[in-house]
């Protein structure tokens, strides 16, 4: 029975005798550079612009195009003529960079390799990289400026124009193959690289590829765009025998279906059939992801098929929803490299991308709120 004798008091600690928190349940300790990726970096600018600017770059108020010659000026100009904001850009790095912030501590778990110019907006790429935290190595070279992004924003629309410059340019004999770079990517063991990449250097992604399927380390990969699918298929399909885990968005999937011949546009299926695709590394099993917008997210592993319902989002705080494929990866890996359960790297992934969409660019509060 409880005795009523009043409780002594405790006495309060101070900030350095509190204990730490216990860790959290099934966490794995996290070392520096355990996730690696490897991708196009372009440095984001983005801007409140006027009609005019959109009609002297001939461009619509909600599209995503590459850069033009007519489009020369443009950067430097919305640079001169408006208030900008940078951030670190391109698929792969904005995906190492929402991992990180997922995970927030230790700083640099995240690695990241890509090419760009010895210039004004290469060294605010260094300076961006190194604010959200990324261990970011770049091979800098002088023929080709730093690729850029510029998102010009009207309104609730976002004019995207982006021109890949120096990211076209990078050299596995002038960069990863160095003594220094390459201990770093044999530090990770989880491994990122979207299918952009597909189209610059085909070499550096297998060399990469087979380290991790030779030491039964984990190797992801995005579909990243239709024409990937399409044009460079071949070079996919080079690489797919070494991907662990492959992403993929519903219209993504539906140009690899139709390219591999997989005669169905079921999702599903589609997903299955991606997963029994042959593999290197006997150990472990392919997982292939499917996102599909708000509808849900399809997630296929060994003979099974799983479904997660996409978290519900009121359209009128949707402000941008073009980050959100790179957060959700983002989110995905964050939990991955702590060896996380499958659904649990969903979770992650769908809140990463629940957030991003509420913000303009893929930018993020201080800190993630995710339990």
């Amino acid at each position: 029975m409880a005795s009523d004798e009043p409780k002594a008091k405790k006495p309060k600690l101070s900030e350095e005798e509190k204990p730490e928190p216990p860790p959290k349940e099934n966490a794995v300790k996290i070392s520096t550079n355990s996730l690696f990726g490897m991708g196009n970096p372009l440095l984001d600018i983005c801007a409140v612009v006027d009609k005019d600017f959109l009609d002297k770059y001939s461009l619509k108020p909600n599209d995503q195009i590459l850069a033009e010659a007519k489009h020369k000026e443009l950067f430097e100009e919305l640079v001169k003529k408006f208030k900008v904001e940078y951030y670190a850009g391109g698929a792969t790095q904005n995906s190492i960079k929402i991992a990180q912030w997922m995970i927030q501590e230790p700083h640099k778990v995240g690695t990241f390799f890509g090419c760009i110019g010895k210039d004004k907006f290469g060294e605010i790429l260094k300076q961006k990289a190194e604010e959200v935290h990324v261990d970011a190595h770049y091979y800098e070279q002088d023929e080709e400026p730093t690729g850029t992004c510029a998102a010009c924003i009207t309104a609730d629309n976002r004019s995207l124009v982006a021109n890949l410059a120096a990211a076209n340019c990078y050299k596995k004999d002038k960069h990863l193959d160095l003594e220094e770079n390459w201990k770093l990517v044999e530090k990770a063991k989880v491994y990122y690289i979207a299918g952009f990449f597909l189209t610059v250097s085909l070499e550096s992604i297998l060399k990469v590829a087979k380290h991790a399927s030779e030491n039964n380390k984990l190797f992801c990969m995005n579909l990243s765009a239709p024409f990937i699918c399409q044009f460079f298929k071949d070079n996919l399909m080079q690489v797919m025998p070494y991907v662990d885990v492959l992403f993929g968005n519903e219209t993504e999937a539906a140009a690899f279906a139709k390219e591999q011949d997989f005669d169905t546009k079921d999702i599903k299926e589609i997903a299955r059939k991606a997963q029994a695709l042959p593999k290197d590394n006997k150990k472990r099993q392919r997982v292939v992801v499917i996102t599909q917008g708000k509808d849900e997210t399809v997630m296929a592993q060994s003979d099974k098929i799983e479904t997660f319902p996409v978290v519900k989002t009121d359209p009128k705080y949707i402000v941008d929803t073009n980050g959100a494929g790179d957060a959700f990866v983002g989110g995905f890996l964050s939990e991955l490299v702590q060896e996380k359960p499958l659904d649990q790297c969903v979770k992650a992934a769908h809140y990463a991308a629940n957030v991003i969409i509420q913000r303009a660019g893929c930018s993020f509060p201080e800190k993630p709120d995710f339990k």
